[in-house]
């Protein structure tokens, strides 16, 4: 297209020429502003590629124009460099290890979000076990313009950024963290903590660290057997120390490790993300990690046989006990209800003998109230009996029993008046008188001898018919 627009304007120029040598001819004037026109066209697109520029989103520009200025474009369009040089930075390049097809580093026309791939780094853990760690980091690109100019003259491209900066920080702050931690540490469950470690070693710097020597020693004794002649006696062999290497983290006078800063940092680049994504280790400490794990898996086994042994003699003794138990209850139920029964068969008799005691004291009380209701009807009945005997004594004694005498008389008349009715009398009485000329046998004399029947019925009671009077009256 440069090409063509050059081509086009210098046949234009060139026509002008032409016409310039024709003054005669018609329209010349016409002709050859329409030939400038469109050769300044054509110069024009010519130059539009030296001249203009597109900035595609996800990249900073680093211009430098002909005129010696210079500009960051970091918006997305068409931008002017006249005549001048661009380059084209990420605003986020990614350093990346992993396994398989490793491509050249080429930050500009790199068309996958990868900046640097490389191999699986090889790391050593604390343990001197090897292994080979895959991880990424992504670094974000400063914006500002001051910032980014520092970094654009020191760096001048991103691929020497790359190389000399990000990638050896990569690789010095993995190995870094790789000693920090032994390899039975990482893969016991300290993955993570490497992960957060890596992290931020990388966003903050590495840490310093102080390797140190320690040796652990048991205080259980071994002996040796090899003297038969000492028999159980053996001599002390072997002092069953361990040693062991930890690396500590160098403080400073508040306590905070110290750090050594990474040198990309003071140029506004910033960690945005990073991470171990895989870790593998030697065949060797791979075979030792199936060897442990197999015996950790034979101790589990084991463990929980010895478990189970230890349920079924619990479940035994729990048995035994159920059963001990079982019978003790049951001795105790029955022992229960026999008290109970002795219980109630007590109370019961202390019932029945609070019963016959409260009835008696009941028969007892309604006795006293008996003699008391007898005594009290004696003493009305005496009463009664004295105030009717009184009644009856002043009454004779104020009559001299006149009614009594005369109803005693007149029921002895009566009687004497029926006897006399009813005697059997002989028609024809023969008889001589006694001296008072009184016949024998006739009423008179019966009359007489009534008379002294009735005298000697009254003599018999003590009666005396005579009727007195009340002197005192």
């Amino acid at each position: 297209m440069t090409f063509i627009g050059f081509m086009v304007g210098i046949l234009a120029l060139v026509g002008v020429v032409a016409v310039g040598f024709k003054k005669d001819l018609p329209g010349a004037a016409a002709i050859k502003a329409g030939l400038l026109a469109l050769a300044a066209v054509g110069f024009v697109v010519g130059l539009f590629k030296w001249v203009f520029f597109y900035a595609e989103p996800g990249y900073v520009y680093h211009v430098r124009t002909i005129t010696g200025e210079e500009k960051v474009v970091s918006d997305v369009g068409y931008n002017t460099y006249l005549f001048g040089r661009v380059n084209a930075w990420k605003r986020a390049m990614t350093v990346q290890a992993v396994s398989g097809d490793i491509s050249d580093i080429s930050a500009e026309n790199d068309s996958s979000d990868t900046s640097a791939v490389i191999p699986p780094l090889s790391i050593m853990f604390l343990d001197q076990v090897d292994a080979h760690s895959e991880a990424t980091v992504r670094f974000a690109m400063p914006t500002e313009r001051e910032a980014f100019l520092h970094l654009a003259h020191e760096y001048r491209t991103p691929e020497n950024l790359l190389r000399t900066a990000l990638l050896p920080a990569f690789k010095e702050t993995i190995q870094a963290t790789a000693s920090l931690m032994s390899a039975e540490d990482y893969y016991s469950g300290g993955r993570t903590e490497f992960n957060s470690e890596f992290e931020h070693q990388m966003e903050r710097g590495i840490y310093v660290v102080k390797r140190e020597e320690i040796i652990t020693r048991s205080k259980r004794k071994q002996t040796g057997s090899a003297n038969v002649a000492l028999g159980t006696q053996q001599e002390e062999y072997g002092d069953e120390s361990k040693t062991s290497f930890i690396v500590r983290k160098v403080t400073d006078e508040n306590g905070q490790p110290l750090r050594k800063k990474q040198g990309f940092e003071e140029f506004g680049i910033n960690v945005v993300d990073a991470r171990v994504t895989d870790m593998k280790p030697n065949q060797k400490f791979v075979e030792r990690m199936q060897l442990k794990q197999k015996a950790s898996a034979d101790r589990a086994i084991a463990r929980e046989q010895r478990i189970q042994e230890e349920e079924q003699r619990l479940l035994a003794i729990a048995k035994g006990e159920r059963e001990v138990a079982e019978r003790q209850a049951q001795a105790k139920v029955a022992q229960i209800q026999a008290t109970t029964e002795a219980q109630t068969e007590k109370q019961l008799a202390i019932t029945e003998a609070e019963k016959i005691k409260e009835q008696a004291t009941i028969t007892r009380e309604t006795s006293q109230i008996n003699l008391e209701k007898a005594r009290i009807e004696a003493e009305t009945q005496r009463t009664l009996a004295d105030a009717e005997s009184y009644q009856k004594r002043v009454i004779l004694e104020a009559d001299n029993a006149l009614a009594q005498k005369l109803e005693a008389e007149i029921r002895i008349q009566e009687l004497w008046a029926k006897a006399y009715a009813k005697r059997q009398v002989p028609t024809n009485v023969f008889g001589a008188g006694d001296n008072a000329g009184v016949p024998v046998g006739s009423d008179q004399e019966v009359k007489a001898f009534m008379q002294m029947l009735t005298l000697d019925a009254a003599k018999r009671l003590s009666y005396d018919r005579n009727v007195t009077t009340n002197k005192t009256r």
